[in-house]
């Protein structure tokens, strides 16, 4: 399956609308509550009560900079490919008042200097956009100041297999664990080919890098639940989410 970069960045620019419509609600969640989940927090908060500088790979539409914010980090600077997903977030950060900057940039290769970051953020439907991870991985080593963190919160490479069954959890039929993609058939990226990689591809990317791993969980919540389904698969027994920390060098 072969990841066309330009049709999946008109899906996820068409995909990104939705920060507009739901412009208003995003804000009061923003300014209300964190969009980071307790066991994200909880591996963050070494990595960025010291005051980092953050780097947010597909910032998409913001939120978890401004909750990286308020968590401790001096200030975070979102990278993403939809011009409409960087206008919206850019536009909530003034509102709120925090120190949250954004630029438009194809990935890999952020336009942004290199050793710019003592935290690089990237995750929850990151990777999917990802068909080069080696190239991905060298660019968050690039972008790290040495001692700096990386830290990836992402939908487990076994979740394109669950379905939504809600009866019991099964496996679908046209997905396999090591194919290279598949076509999204749900929102938000519909009609986009997402890329595939297993978990030991993603690891593997991050070491080769030069990073060292310090923390790898996995998680039976998923980071996303399509609205008015209650999936058997989400209910505690497989895998659906991960966590990944991993250290630049000095």
């Amino acid at each position: 399956m072969e990841l066309d970069a330009g049709h999946n960045r008109k899906a996820w620019e068409a995909a990104s609308q939705k920060h507009v419509r739901e412009y208003d609600e995003l804000l009061e969640q923003a300014r209300n509550g964190t969009s980071l989940f307790p066991w994200e927090l909880e591996l963050l908060r070494p990595l960025v009560e010291s005051g980092p500088s953050v780097v947010h790979l597909q910032s998409g539409h913001g939120l978890d900079d401004i909750a990286l914010v308020a968590a401790g980090a001096r200030g975070v600077v979102g990278v993403d490919f939809s011009r409409t997903a960087v206008v919206s977030a850019r536009r909530r950060a003034v509102d709120l008042g925090v120190p949250c900057h954004y630029v438009v940039g194809e990935l890999p290769g952020a336009p942004l200097r290199s050793g710019c970051a003592d935290v690089v953020y990237t995750g929850k439907g990151a990777l999917i956009w990802m068909p080069d991870l080696a190239r991905w991985a060298a660019d968050v080593a690039r972008l790290l100041r040495p001692g700096g963190h990386l830290f990836l919160y992402e939908a487990h490479p076994a979740v394109p297999l669950w379905t939504w069954d809600a009866d019991e959890p099964r496996i679908r039929g046209d997905r396999g664990y090591f194919a290279r993609g598949f076509v999204n058939d749900t929102f938000p990226g519909h009609g986009a080919v997402e890329a595939q990689a297993t978990l030991g591809e993603v690891v593997t990317a991050v070491v080769r890098a030069g990073l060292e791993v310090r923390v790898l969980e996995e998680y039976a919540e998923p980071f996303w639940r399509a609205g008015g389904v209650d999936a058997a698969a989400w209910r505690g027994r497989l895998p659906n989410s991960f966590a990944l920390v991993a250290r630049k060098g000095m």
